[in-house]
């Protein structure tokens, strides 16, 4: 799981809405596609840019150092919650109704209204490099859309740093593997994935643009989480899987060239990399990171809060293409820039990895995943892409009703913790559409994704 605060963060919204194209059979829900929002800071002054910039290298630094919002019901009867989805993190945590002013407004976890809430009285602490989380670990019935986990293990959060609740959230689900859990469970993806609740083992993620697009609303649609299946419609050819590197614990494959302004950047002996859709941008070594910017005139090397990251003229295309053993995939010169501080000087994407010797050697996020179809495979454990189809990048920059929560006949949490009904057809039916909201966040939100 990564730390503290970042640049963008991936919020997910479980919505119920059916999935075209998606499998289904008359004994078992098979497949399920999440249509995701998107949420947009409202300030891009350089300060703030700054000082995200800065949380960002400074989560990876915990997340990895030592080793996109959505809606999900939980409790009898169940109540929703908005979570943040992290590839990068493996621990699903709700903050307390007993935590206080310390969790913010955001709607908290009742344990008291839930008939099938079991605390397991197992203490646990997650930091981060912005704050810290305590509580302790419980079990819960927890559902998504149709899906549904019985004595789902979690963390029930009831001390949280001042960092973390100025986001509209109530926790963080990780999508890693169970090796990497705080709190020693397993994931709420994996026990789907690993029971034959889906008719394939594996979830598949696209992810629109609007960061790099002028005009852009606080709240806009931004792609879409496939659980149990891949969405044909979303990707054309075929899926190109590349197996993980040593036992499942992040999302790590080999990457084996990475190409820059046609100048092919050395990266011999520093070629791992996690595929995490918590992290906004391009992590990695300051070698490789400033041979990258030698090749595009006019950058500099930032510093201050921009330390480790570079600007470069915003009127420069920067052509960018990475090789994991197949296909060659670029990325889109809209999603090099990652903000722009004047007239003329933007930030590149790419910036120098935090994270010290054992870590990965690159942590590769959106900037570079909205460029493909990805697909996290549980068995044989493996990250695969896809080149999106005419649909998908159809959808950049669209103007589009932004997805509501309509999880089935649950009931919604409301800041005041009051509860009020949401009916859109039973739970147990319809596929499962999720929200997705980048988010330039501040340290608070970070920690769960960088």
């Amino acid at each position: 799981m990564f730390a503290s605060a970042g640049l963008t963060t991936l919020l997910f919204l479980l919505l119920s809405q059916d999935a075209s194209g998606a499998p289904t059979t008359s004994t078992a829900v098979v497949g399920r596609s999440i249509p995701i929002r998107r949420f947009n800071p409202l300030s891009q002054n350089f300060t703030l840019v700054a000082q995200r910039a800065k949380n960002q290298r400074d989560i990876l630094a915990v997340k990895y150092g030592d080793r996109s919002l959505q809606q999900r019901a939980i409790g009898t009867p169940p109540v929703s919650y908005d979570v943040i989805l992290d590839t990068g993190s493996s621990d699903l945590w709700l903050t307390s109704s007993t935590c206080g002013v310390s969790c913010g407004t955001s709607p908290t976890y009742d344990p008291t209204k839930s008939s099938t809430f079991q605390n397991l009285s197992t203490p646990f602490e997650i930091q981060y490099g912005s704050g810290a989380v305590a509580g302790y670990v419980a079990e819960e019935t927890v559902q998504m859309a149709g899906f549904s986990v019985a004595k789902q293990g979690f963390g029930v959060v009831n001390a949280l740093s001042s960092n973390f609740n100025t986001n509209p959230v109530s926790g963080i689900m990780g999508l890693a593997w169970s090796s990497l859990s705080s709190t020693q469970q397993t994931p709420f993806w994996q026990t789907l994935a690993s029971d034959g609740s889906w008719d394939s083992a594996l979830f598949g993620v696209q992810l629109t643009r609007y960061g790099n697009v002028s005009g852009a609303a606080q709240n806009e649609p931004g792609g879409v989480i496939d659980m149990g299946y891949t969405n044909s419609s979303l990707y054309t050819g075929s899926i190109e899987y590349h197996n993980l590197i040593g036992a499942p614990q992040y999302w790590e494959i080999n990457m084996s060239t990475l190409t820059v302004q046609g100048k092919s950047i050395d990266i011999a002996g520093i070629s791992t990399a996690i595929i995490d859709t918590g992290t906004t941008n391009i992590a990695g070594p300051a070698s490789a990171v400033a041979s990258i910017y030698a090749q595009i005139p006019g950058s500099q090397a930032g510093t201050g809060q921009l330390a480790g990251y570079y600007t470069y003229p915003c009127s420069t295309t920067v052509n960018v293409q990475f090789n994991f053993g197949g296909n060659t995939w670029s990325m889109s010169s809209a999603d090099f820039t990652h903000s722009q501080v004047s007239t003329t000087e933007c930030i590149g994407a790419f910036f120098i990895s935090s994270i010290g010797q054992g870590g990965p050697s690159w942590v590769i996020g959106d900037a570079f995943l909205k460029n493909v179809y990805s697909v996290f495979k549980y068995s044989p454990a493996s990250v695969g892409f896809a080149a999106l189809s005419e649909t998908a990048i159809a959808q950049n920059g669209v103007k589009a009703a932004v997805p509501s929560a309509t999880i089935g006949a649950v009931t919604a949490a409301t800041n005041t913790g009051v509860a009020s009904s949401a009916t859109s057809g039973a739970v147990s039916s319809g596929p499962f559409s999720i929200l997705l909201c980048f988010w330039l966040a501040s340290t608070s939100i970070a920690l769960l994704f960088w």
